[in-house]
């Protein structure tokens, strides 16, 4: 880990994004990666079309060894270090290089619409041809009625075919074409178990390879006269079909019609000689980690038993090869996953911690801001206090002086304080036209009256002025008994209007809530 870890860190950048999209494709290790894209001239495109394909001679470095002009040296050796050279072992067997098996892809015909001018003056020459093609076609039907003593060869043998008369076959997608290959091949031979691929070669091949199974190459000629033979008594055989089906072998089963463009193509890319033709293939890891390659060809009719067996040697000899890549890439799935699961580990971690940290931010946030809005609350009411002193220190100045003993124009009021005022009742005169808001003046500033002050005490509480931006709110009201009437405190109403010549009234403390209450108590009774 640690070395593809340096090697990807001495790439450049241009390699580094190259490398993440090999791999995002291809599912590789970087230090399996890294060689092949060097090998590629850092091109991905190539680098991916040499991991599914294989990778096959290279034409820049066949030409740059060819410029090359070799020194002769002399040279002498016996026999046995030839052998040893070679690889030859009396003990050992070396292994042939087995051939490449391609990646192939099914080339999809281009047609291109001829200018009008000339199909007009080619369409009698095509009414021709197809003309005659019926009538070839006719012929050709009218004799497979003869007897076979006389009828021509050429109608005899495509008569005992294994297939229908498949000429004139349409090109299909890969997936349309093996549904057709299965098709007629059921309705020749019958219903079998035979596990076709339904998909095309490239599919099939791809599939072989990331999923580490043999690929079971079958190719067909209608026209061969081993083709049925070799179908009913072999590739039909209980023994062959149990077990390519047997999973575990890990066998893809894949045919081909030869008069179908894919398999046609097949047969060319793998050299095929003479049918039928089947080909094992398989990645061949000793001979490259991406390499898929024909590790056997089975040619024309052959026993079932001989079939199978050649088949049982080839997948046990390769499926070494095949369990060491699978168990491989099992630790290195294993592996990917553990580190996964620790970096989604870190990853919760780190988000719970994250979570924690904003929380106590959020907290910490509240709590000066709570402590910021007592600090505020505070301010205000000490000021709002300072302001009250104040204001009754202001108003206390402002007080009218009680009438004389001898004046009759005047108002007695009998008050009762709250209880925990400490001043029980209280007995005082005023003039009829002093308004209402004087007797609560009056009790508002009484603590103020009754603690007495010197003249210079007076002196200074003239001197100060009503505090601005302050509208002093009463925290009591003053209402009579029987029956209860609540006074305001207004400034228009005078006492003599609202009490009369005296009156027996007490002084209630009060909340915000209460107050308002009440005034609407005493809205519904006025």
């Amino acid at each position: 880990m640690a070395d593809s870890s340096d090697d990807v860190g001495q790439l450049s950048t241009t390699q580094q994004e190259a490398l993440q999209q090999y791999i995002q494709v291809t599912n590789q290790e970087p230090k399996e990666a890294i060689p092949l894209l060097q090998r590629s001239q850092w091109n991905v495109q190539i680098a991916i079309a040499k991991f599914f394909d294989g990778e096959g001679p290279d034409p820049v470095a066949e030409a740059m060894a060819a410029q090359e002009v070799p020194r002769m040296t002399a040279r002498h050796e016996n026999l046995q270090e030839s052998l040893l050279a070679e690889g030859f072992s009396p003990r050992t067997e070396r292994r042939q290089q087995t051939d490449l098996a391609p990646r192939i892809v099914p080339q999809q015909p281009v047609t291109r619409r001829s200018p009008w001018l000339l199909g007009l003056l080619l369409a009698p020459f095509g009414w021709g041809w197809r003309a005659a093609s019926t009538l070839f076609r006719t012929f050709w039907y009218i004799l497979s009625f003869l007897p076979a003593s006389i009828r021509p060869r050429a109608v005899t043998s495509r008569m005992s075919s294994g297939f229908k008369d498949t000429s004139g076959r349409r090109m299909l997608m890969p997936r349309d074409t093996a549904a057709r290959f299965k098709r007629e091949f059921d309705e020749e031979y019958g219903q079998n178990e035979l596990p076709f691929f339904e998909g095309g070669l490239a599919q099939a091949h791809d599939l072989a390879k990331k999923e580490l199974k043999f690929l079971l190459v079958i190719l067909l000629s209608p026209e061969h006269d081993d083709t049925a033979p070799f179908i009913r008594d072999t590739l039909l055989s209980q023994d062959v079909i149990d077990y390519i089906k047997d999973p575990t072998n890990n066998i893809i089963l894949w045919g081909g019609n030869v008069l179908d463009s894919e398999a046609y193509q097949v047969a060319t890319e793998y050299t095929c000689t003479k049918f039928p033709f089947t080909a094992l293939v398989c990645l061949t890891p000793k001979e490259g980690s991406t390499r898929m390659g024909i590790v056997k060809r089975l040619v024309g009719p052959m026993p079932a038993s001989t079939y199978l067996s050649e088949l049982q040697n080839s997948v046990e000899k390769y499926g070494s090869d095949l369990d060491g890549v699978r168990a491989e890439r099992t630790a290195q799935e294993v592996s990917r996953n553990l580190r996964n699961e620790q970096d989604s580990a870190y990853e919760r971690s780190l988000a719970i911690d994250r979570e924690r940290a904003r929380q106590r931010k959020e907290a910490a946030a509240a709590a000066e801001a709570a402590e910021s809005l007592a600090r505020e609350k505070a301010q205000e009411a000490a000021l709002l206090e300072r302001k009250r002193n104040q204001w009754k220190t202001w108003r206390t100045a402002k007080l009218l002086p009680e009438p004389a003993a001898d004046d009759k124009n005047v108002v007695r009021v009998a008050l009762k304080m709250p209880e925990g005022s400490g001043a029980g009742r209280i007995v005082r005169r005023f003039a009829q036209d002093a308004p209402v808001e004087e007797l609560y003046a009056f009790v508002e500033c009484y603590d103020r009256l009754q603690g007495g002050a010197d003249d210079s005490t007076e002196e200074a509480a003239s001197d100060v002025e009503a505090p601005e931006a302050y509208e002093h709110k009463y925290l009591f009201r003053i209402a009579s008994t029987l029956p209860r009437v609540v006074y305001e405190a207004s400034t228009t109403a005078t006492l003599g209007e609202r009490i009369g010549k005296s009156g027996n009234l007490i002084v209630e403390e009060v909340s915000g809530d209460d107050d308002d209450d009440d005034n609407d108590h005493q809205d519904d009774a006025q």
